[in-house]
């Protein structure tokens, strides 16, 4: 039987991809940053994950105004990194699990949730600054990824609750699927940051704190979070954080932090890692 073994959260800032493919993780103003993704690394590298459900959300590289699914699953074989306006990033093709896929798609859709199936798509920085944080530069990435992309650019995006059902629903997904694999699910967006407009540069450092908080142990306080919220206390950009809650809900009643991470600034962005385990 497949099962989920950890839940991992992170932001997916593009300059972070930046640092990494122009050798600058050493750097003084990004060395902090990615000092707090060594431990990750190393325990990525022991867990040896079989599959990553990676939740992210896509910033008009595979959707745009003409097509704006609320979430969207992955089930091809490969997937191409995306020329975001200066050329693809020089990283690896993400390598799918179809059979994983289609059967979570099955499940999903029979759960009730009208999932769209994509079968070719380009993937951007949401997706592959993540794996760049994680798993440094390998010629090829580790591990196979299913990519399961959310609308958080246009309203309405899905609501925390819905996020989290979704998260459930996934656990049964993958506990029903016959094949003895490891599978972590990843959130990934955030934290609190605008891009645009006079709060340009909003960071709440507070309330992102909370929200950790509330990712770990057997609460659930956190996906009766209202929209209104998110954008009053994170800036608009802060909404990405719903995507953290479909990795929460994947984990079951309770969770055990294992690693935590946190970092002002990266960019406008407050940055935030965690390392989550089922603790039941």
């Amino acid at each position: 039987m497949a099962r989920i073994t950890a839940g991992v959260a992170t932001s997916h800032v593009p300059l972070l991809g930046v640092a990494v493919d122009q050798g600058k993780t050493g750097d003084a103003y990004f060395k902090p940053i990615f000092d707090g993704y060594e431990w990750t690394k190393s325990w990525e590298a022991a867990q040896k994950p079989d599959v990553i459900v990676l939740v992210y959300n896509d910033h008009a590289s595979a959707f745009d105004m003409k097509i704006i699914p609320t979430f969207a699953i992955g089930c091809g074989e490969r997937y191409k990194p995306a020329d975001e306006g200066w050329g693809p990033r020089p990283v690896p093709d993400v390598i799918g699990h179809p059979d994983l896929a289609w059967h979570i798609a099955q499940s999903l859709i029979l759960d009730d949730f009208d999932m769209t199936i994509i079968n070719e798509m380009d993937v951007d920085h949401g997706l592959t600054v993540p794996l760049s944080m994680m798993f440094g530069q390998p010629a090829a990435w580790p591990v196979k990824i299913i990519p399961l992309a959310v609308n958080v650019v246009t309203y309405p995006v899905p609501s925390g609750n819905r996020c989290w059902l979704l998260g459930e629903a996934i656990r049964r997904a993958v506990q029903s699927f016959p094949d003895d694999l490891n599978v972590q699910v990843w959130g990934t967006g955030g934290m609190s940051h605008q891009l645009q407009g006079p709060r340009a540069g909003l960071i709440n450092a507070e309330w992102d704190n909370r929200f950790l908080d509330g990712m770990i142990g057997e609460s659930d306080a956190l996906r009766r979070i209202p929209h209104i919220e998110y954008l009053r206390e994170t800036g608009s950009e802060g909404i990405e954080m719903v995507m953290w809650l479909i990795m929460r809900g994947a984990l079951g009643r309770k969770t055990r932090c294992l690693h935590r991470h946190y970092h002002v600034p990266c960019s406008n962005t407050a940055i935030g890692h965690l390392v989550l385990e089922p603790a039941e």
